[in-house]
């Protein structure tokens, strides 16, 4: 079953300018599980979430170090990811053997939308359908890409991809301006309640997720479980802290306002406009 003529091949254009081989791997990508990447100057951290098939199996990997400088969270068919990860892999060992120097970051990420993009110009190759966020840094900082199927990149402060990503996305968008700022454990902070927001309902736990961190200076590495559960229990702690603090003030408002229907009727319209005004605000 074909959704119509114009599909059966990747280098088939339809009437409406639309190669569908390609589009349906970036559908591949969206039914992958969800891959976060946050960066600030100096540092940048990438988090995924672990599904098993079944309970009687591991999950697959989703984050793979390329060099002490760059690794790569990926969204979509793990296969092409692993292999995309080890041609990434050699490309920096060639680079650092003739120039003995690590190989930039944007480079890498050139070279790799390059032989994505190469796939969608050959009948007898289908794209990749995997989505790669690829975090580095070099000279000029810390650095975070996104690596389409259709031979596309972009550079971001923060993104998300995979299944139920758009809620990370949200919560991303809220913050983003922050991010720059931000310390590195800020950003594992933002990078686990991102990845709560994908999960719907379900609780985090450091065995459903993976958090990987790399810094100008320090080499890409994996947080093992008990770190990550460490931090998720001591982050769950201060918004428990904060929701018991929002409660006092809560109970503050009536009393504020019953202070201030026993004014005039000026006093009266003035409270109500402020508190019309303060949603807007917030």
């Amino acid at each position: 079953m074909f959704r119509n003529q114009y599909d059966t091949d990747v280098t088939t254009w339809s009437p409406a300018g639309r190669l569908f081989q390609v589009e349906y791997a970036m559908e591949a990508v969206k039914q992958g599980s969800a891959a976060i990447g946050l960066r600030s100057k100096s540092h940048v951290v990438l988090a995924c979430v672990n599904k098993a098939n079944s309970e009687l199996s591991s999950h697959q990997k989703k984050i793979f170090k390329v060099d002490d400088h760059i690794g790569v969270a990926i969204a979509g068919l793990t296969a092409d990811g692993r292999v995309l990860s080890r041609y990434m892999r050699t490309e920096c060992i060639n680079y650092s053997f003739n120039y003995e120097s690590p190989l930039p970051v944007g480079r890498l990420v050139v070279q790799l939308a390059d032989k994505a993009q190469v796939c969608t110009q050959r009948s007898w190759k289908r794209p990749y359908g995997v989505g790669l966020l690829v975090g580095g840094t070099d000279e000029s900082g810390a650095h975070l890409y996104y690596n389409c199927p259709s031979g596309n990149y972009f550079e971001y402060q923060a993104f998300a991809i995979g299944s139920r990503s758009q809620a990370a996305k949200t919560y991303l968008e809220r913050r983003f301006e922050n991010f720059s700022d931000s310390s590195r454990d800020d950003l594992i902070k933002d990078a686990l309640i991102a990845v709560r927001e994908t999960l719907q309902g379900e609780t985090l736990k450091s065995s459903i997720c993976t958090v990987a961190v790399l810094g100008v200076d320090e080499a890409f590495h994996i947080l093992d479980q008990e770190t990550v559960q460490k931090l998720i229990d001591a982050f769950e702690i201060v918004g428990e802290t904060e929701a018991a603090a929002a409660e006092p003030d809560a109970a503050a408002e009536p009393d504020a306002a019953a202070e201030g229907g026993t004014t005039g009727g000026e006093g009266a319209a003035a409270a109500a406009a402020d508190q019309d005004a303060a949603p807007m605000e917030i």
